[in-house]
């Protein structure tokens, strides 16, 4: 058997096409969200997977595809499909698993250019980091979630904004019956139902009030002065509850945020929402790696002049260059791990990207694989991302997990795709939200270092979610956040 990609002709876009997914665990949206960005080029759903594994404290559970019933149609087909149990491993074995089931995938036909072939997609929850390194574990881990959602993909749709060309990834036996499939779901495309609106049931209430914060804060600069690290990323966390669909809120959030690493994946029991502008690893077919920090911040303006000042102020700010440059020099070290000697460099270092809610100050980081090693190694290497820990990281991330109250769960991991022919992509979790339970969480957080200003860090929180908080509380009675 084979994997086969061809061209596909719908009448639906991508995000139409997902709502039929939608609600159904392991479906899976990468999407670029906006045509602008330089890393924007292709959507992806990948659906319908062949084995599932998730990761949970101690053990790694593997799941296996039941096969559709056999009179599926065009209407529940997506819907019947089911994973079974078929075995648990120690999660220490979670590399190995991994590595042997790309490794046994069918053989690709189809155009060379398609970053996707067939193998892994998912996300890597921030806590993930707890299989990589000793840490402490004081946080309260409160979201019944697993640390790790991943599964092996055979089907996907995949659009090339730049060809603007849509290609179905397929067993080759299958193509064509997945084709009729998708065909008939174009041409009928699924409406909305009220009861399936999303709404939030009470205003957003944060772990942290603002005395809280300033008394973290004050320990952060104790940690600092002592030091133990030279930055710690500190969050809060917003939460409510909720009804209706996640993929409603997806939708109302990803028209005000145009991440160009946004992503929706429906879990078994519960949602990520992500609407991230950061990249975290990507890996070309030649070996080449490539990692895109972000740190540094501000709001943005209405008047285009105050907008422009205040990118100009960010990319000269010298707070903000070393909070950057200190993470550069992290991600230097951890790719060194896993790259030929000499090949890590710097090639842009405090560049503006400027997004629908803030601009942020960007720095890119290249390596050159070494033959011995793979994707997963990287992420072994490098997980999770400096970016949002701080420096040094194992530090940082102890005195993270003793400040903030609950575990981060998905937030700050990373979700995207590993291609059996070497590509990968992937993103750092920020502006992500988790839902679980009818509750759904929200996180805001930065890198804290010594000349940093309590008030103004507090206030940098909001301004990363200033255009999800709000969008989402327009669903309730209330709008203000409780803190």
């Amino acid at each position: 058997m084979a994997l086969l990609a061809q061209p596909v002709v719908l009448k639906s876009n991508l995000v139409m096409l997902f709502e039929h997914l939608a609600g159904v665990p392991w479906s899976l949206f990468l999407d670029t969200a906006t045509a602008t960005h330089t890393n924007a080029r292709f959507d992806m759903v990948f659906y319908e997977p062949v084995r599932t594994y998730q990761l949970s404290g101690d053990t790694i559970t593997v799941g296996s595809a039941v096969d559709s019933a056999a009179d599926s149609t065009v209407d529940n087909k997506h819907d019947q499909q089911r994973m079974a149990t078929c075995a648990t491993y120690p999660a220490s074995q979670w590399q190995p698993l991994l590595r042997e089931d790309v490794a046994s995938l069918p053989s690709y036909t189809g155009p060379a250019h398609l970053p996707f072939q067939g193998g892994l997609a998912g996300a890597f929850g921030y806590d993930f980091g707890r299989q990589l390194e000793q840490l402490n574990a004081q946080a309260d881990a409160d979201i019944d979630l697993p640390e790790l959602a991943v599964a092996l993909y055979h089907k996907a749709l995949i659009f090339d904004k730049q060809q603007q060309q849509l290609y179905l990834l397929a067993p080759e036996s299958q193509w064509q019956q997945e084709a009729a499939l998708w065909q008939g779901l174009a041409e009928r495309p699924k409406q909305p139902q009220p009861e399936q609106s999303f709404k939030l049931l009470q205003p957003w209430q944060s772990n942290l009030t603002a005395a809280d914060y300033a008394h973290k804060f004050a320990q952060v600069m104790q940690h600092l002065r002592q030091g133990d690290c030279y930055q710690i990323n500190l969050a809060q966390r917003f939460s409510s509850c909720y009804e209706g669909s996640e993929w409603d809120a997806y939708l109302r959030l990803r028209a005000h945020n145009q991440g160009p690493f946004s992503a929706f994946m429906q879990l078994e029991t519960g949602a990520i929402l992500s609407l991230s502008p950061e990249r975290f690893i990507a890996l070309d077919t030649e070996g080449n790696i490539e990692t895109k920090p972000i740190k540094g911040t501000r709001p943005r303006h209405s008047n285009a002049t105050l907008d422009q000042q205040a990118a100009a102020e960010l990319q000269q700010a010298s707070k903000d260059r070393a909070e950057n440059v200190m993470i550069v020099d992290l991600l230097r070290n951890d790719l060194s791990r896993v790259c030929d000697p000499g090949s890590v460099s710097v090639p842009a270092l405090f560049k503006i990207e400027s997004f629908p809610a803030v601009h942020h100050l960007v720095s890119t980081v290249h390596g050159k694989l070494s033959a011995d090693h793979d994707m997963l190694d990287i992420i072994a290497a490098t997980f999770p991302g400096g970016s949002i820990t701080g420096a040094p990281k194992i530090s940082a991330m102890n005195i993270i997990d003793k400040l903030e109250p609950h575990r981060r769960s998905f937030y700050c991991g990373s979700m995207g795709y590993i291609s059996q022919h070497g590509a990968a992509d992937t993103s750092i979790m920020i502006r992500t939200l988790v839902c679980a339970n009818q509750q759904i969480y929200c996180w805001a957080g930065g890198g804290l270092v010594m000349d940093s200003e309590c008030a103004a860090e507090y206030q940098e929180t909001f301004d990363k979610v200033g255009h999800i908080l709000p969008i989402l509380a327009e669903t309730a009675e209330t709008t203000e956040p409780e803190l």
